[in-house]
């Protein structure tokens, strides 16, 4: 087996601010550049949302439901010095329109894509529903989970037009004079949830993929245009002042971050960056009290080939970065589609090969789209489909979990990058078929640095520390045979041995 060495050194006096790191194969070498003083986005959060399981996993049988939560949100470690979960530093409950209650009726035929309501039939409230979605916000918040997020993929289907949890024809489901009712029922939910919980909403996103039909009874969905969401939002906002509603407003969550800055396929769902954010335009709401000044969009569908997925990127970051105070989220991903014949969303995968594009993917939104949030979609799935960090069993009442190497590979993210960490520079020079195969991005937070090197290579690399003005304190790595597995940090010799087909990550602290 060729071992590939990778050494890190700081020439002179810079050293606190200049790292290079040598990638050796035989005689060819390949230099990652860090450079501490070139600084990009501040990380806001990693996370991943509820949505459909926890509705009946949170009321599985304690030892179990708790041993999941664990995975997803425990900053804990265990005797052998491993992490006990990834700790997710926000989680996003899934406000449901009240499908469950119609039960067949709702014309969602798959009983786990359907979502209870708060909201009675006789307008009256009842707290004790999504039992099992709330047991999961107090573990999270129980775990340290300092952020939390709720999002509707439809309104009540008290509020909308056709009685259903899902659009007719692709039209919007909820008329204009309903606007004021909505957002006045999103305050009280707001209130509730924390009064039932102990847990405040820090954001609330009130519109999901609004450019997709949503007419299929697949979910719960809603299509909006942009003057729809717009005026919308508008009205959240007066009933979040008037209810003295501290959560903040999070719009976009485009199904495609294309829609972010292109019209591409609808003109009138497209553009958003301008459209809410540009003063002069008609739907311009950036001046409003209670809106985050950030702007969500999910990277489906452009993920794959790299260059493509780059360039569209980093399209993404010059329109962002020309509204000044304006950040990017990925709101929203598992893996779909054939991905230009990389890998197939179809079938689950626990094993290192999504768990590898999935980081990669990871690894591009925070690279070339300065993403201040990476989040996950269904946290916990009970399909054959490769969009689960943990998978279930399909029991209502109980039933077997199945940790995936994805959940490993996104903590390699989660657990070490905290909010508040800054992304530096990276860069690599070199050898092209060695360095295509090697993803490095680092962060740092006052003395505190994480480096994430993600080796898609089939051979082993060897890390060489040549800097004594880092400490480098310990390495953590998933692959096919570990889970964020911690190891030794050097061989005696000065180098750290990176897994062939891995995903690592180094923590250290500057002297």
């Amino acid at each position: 087996m060729i071992v590939h060495k990778i050494k890190i050194v700081t020439p002179s006096i810079m050293a606190l601010l200049l790292t290079s790191l040598f990638v050796k194969s035989q005689d060819k070498t390949v230099t990652i550049n860090i450079d501490l003083s070139k600084t990009h986005q501040t990380i806001n959060n990693f996370s991943a949302s509820d949505a459909w399981s926890c509705q009946f996993v949170g009321n599985w049988p304690d030892e179990k439901r708790n041993k999941i939560a664990d995975l997803l949100f425990s900053m804990d470690t265990l005797k052998d010095g491993s992490p006990k979960g990834i700790a997710l530093s926000m989680w996003r409950f899934n406000i449901g329109a009240g499908s469950a209650e119609q039960g067949p009726e709702s014309g969602i035929k798959d009983e786990w894509r359907r979502a209870e309501s708060f909201f009675n039939i006789d307008g009256t409230y009842n707290w004790k529903n999504q039992a099992g979605q709330v047991w999961f916000m107090e573990a999270a918040k129980k775990r340290g989970v300092g952020q939390f997020l709720g999002f509707f993929n439809s309104p009540p289907v008290q509020f909308t037009v056709n009685g259903k949890a899902f659009a007719t024809k692709g039209k919007t489901n909820i008329l204009p004079e309903k606007y004021d009712t909505f957002a006045k029922y999103i305050s009280n939910v707001v209130k509730g949830v924390e009064q039932v919980s102990g847990v405040k909403l820090n954001y609330i996103s009130p519109v999901n993929e609004p450019q997709w039909g949503w007419s299929d009874g697949g979910q719960e969905g809603c299509p909006y245009n942009n003057t729809e969401i717009a005026e919308l939002v508008r009205s959240i906002n007066k009933t979040f002042i008037e209810d003295h509603i501290s959560s903040d407003i999070l719009i976009g969550e485009a199904g495609n971050i294309k829609y972010l800055f292109s019209p591409v396929d609808k003109p009138n769902k497209g553009n958003q960056i301008s459209d809410f954010f540009k003063r002069g335009s008609p739907n311009f709401i950036g001046d409003l009290k209670k809106l985050s000044k950030n702007i969500a969009a999910h990277s489906y569908f452009t993920t794959s080939p790299m260059a493509s997925s780059i360039k569209t990127r980093e399209t993404l970051s010059e329109a962002v970065s020309a509204v000044p105070g304006l950040n990017f989220w990925q709101s929203e991903y598992c893996i779909l589609g054939d991905n230009d014949g990389e890998i197939n969303g179809d079938k689950r995968d626990l094993g290192i090969n999504a768990a590898l594009y999935l980081a990669k993917v990871i690894h591009t939104d925070l690279t070339s789209a300065n993403a201040a949030a990476w989040q996950w979609w269904t946290a916990i799935s009970a399909y054959d489909y490769k969009d689960g960090l943990v998978y279930v069993d399909k029991n209502n009442t109980d039933g077997n979990f199945y940790p995936s190497k994805m959940l490993w590979a996104m903590g390699n993210y989660s657990r070490f990058i905290r909010p508040g960490y800054v992304r530096t520079d990276a860069g690599i020079d070199g050898d092209q078929a060695l360095s295509k195969n090697l993803f490095v991005s680092v962060f740092r937070k006052g003395k505190n640095i994480t480096t994430v090197i993600i080796n898609d290579n089939a051979d082993a690399v060897r890390v060489k520390i040549g800097n004594s003005k880092i400490k480098l304190l310990k390495k953590f790595t998933t692959s096919q045979t570990s889970d964020l597995q911690p190891g030794v940090l050097t061989d005696g010799k000065g180098c750290i041995s990176i897994s062939a087909k891995s995903v690592t990550t180094i923590t250290g602290t500057m002297l």
